[in-house]
């Protein structure tokens, strides 16, 4: 019995210890407040963007909810409000997945806010389909809609700085790869609707964020705006959006020992945002709140020029 409870004990403790390290990670360190700055934070009315908002809210920002369903980014509003003490929390609507939503968006912006001191392009999906422009739904929600939001917004970035912007990727963009030929026939990163082409192709837009990061940065040099690209983690409840209930009933216990929840996966996200001295690193990949190496196909100059030819041609931007 003694033996059962050491052993039970160690692996107590070893879970303790794992936890904290590979699935808590760190947190943002940053105390800075942003009292009299603007923040943009898509996708919030639901997991990180929520959680990225909330905290933003707390430390005096004037937030604006850049979300596509009303019902629930209203539903955030509330909760962001109450839980934070601020009544400097906005909704305006956004359909990433609509290029004439987003220049609405930015339009409607650039005219009632002065300022924009941080662009968080946090909104996300995993799911097959088509834009109302033609595009695929993950490379247009994923990658376009913010490619475009954010150069419609940079004038006003540049004119606030110093400003920054974050582009939530994920890990998955190792997994990636830009097919431009497949973006000319198809303006999609892949075809199929496996769950093998669905990861994949995800895996390609979530490249594309990081490509993007990569050559944006290069464009703002000798500007006060910088960017940034991050992993938040894998996160418990962002995974099954898109799944079916009993996918999810099976996956709940290994999500809840093994996947950040919210909170923890907006902390790389607020690094990004909020952490001086981090100019330098402008463009670079983080994880767990720490700069990382990516591979070459993530940062090569040719590529990554293309690919904003290709993104200006498709957002009507030349």
């Amino acid at each position: 019995m003694a033996v059962f409870l050491l052993l039970a004990g160690m692996v107590v403790v070893g879970y303790m210890i794992f936890h904290n390290i590979f699935v808590k990670g760190a947190v943002c360190k940053s105390n800075v407040k942003l009292h009299g700055k603007t923040v943009i934070v898509t996708g919030s009315n639901t997991g990180i963007g929520k959680m990225t908002a909330l905290d933003l809210a707390r430390r005096g920002a004037r937030v604006i909810l850049a979300c596509r369903n009303k019902q629930r980014a209203e539903a955030a509003l509330a909760d962001i409000k109450r839980e934070s003490g601020s009544n400097e929390v906005v909704f305006m609507h956004l359909d990433l997945g609509s290029l004439k939503s987003v220049r609405t968006f930015a339009e409607t912006f650039l005219k009632t806010e002065r300022r924009l001191d941080l662009l968080i392009n946090n909104a996300g999906i995993y799911m097959q389909g088509s834009t109302e422009d033609g595009l695929g739904m993950m490379f247009g929600v994923n990658y376009i809609g913010h490619f475009l939001l954010t150069n419609l917004l940079l004038d006003r970035l540049k004119e606030c700085g110093p400003s920054r912007v974050v582009n939530v990727a994920s890990l998955g963009h190792n997994f990636g790869k830009i097919d431009f030929n497949c973006l000319s026939t198809h303006k999609e990163l892949g075809v199929g609707e496996s769950a093998t082409d669905v990861f994949n192709i995800y895996c390609n837009s979530k490249l594309c964020n990081v490509v993007f990061t990569h050559e944006l940065a290069k464009r703002l040099k000798d500007t006060n705006v910088t960017c940034y690209s991050l992993h938040p983690g894998i996160i418990e409840t962002e995974l099954g959006r898109y799944a079916n209930s009993a996918f999810l009933m099976l996956l709940k216990p290994i999500s809840m020992l093994f996947f950040k929840n919210s909170v923890a996966g907006s902390q790389t996200t607020l690094h990004c945002a909020l952490q001086e001295g981090l100019e330098p690193l402008s463009g670079c990949y983080f994880s767990n709140c720490t700069v990382r190496n990516v591979y070459p196909k993530a940062r090569d100059d040719a590529v990554a020029k293309k690919l904003w030819e290709v993104s200006e041609s498709l957002c009507g931007l030349l």
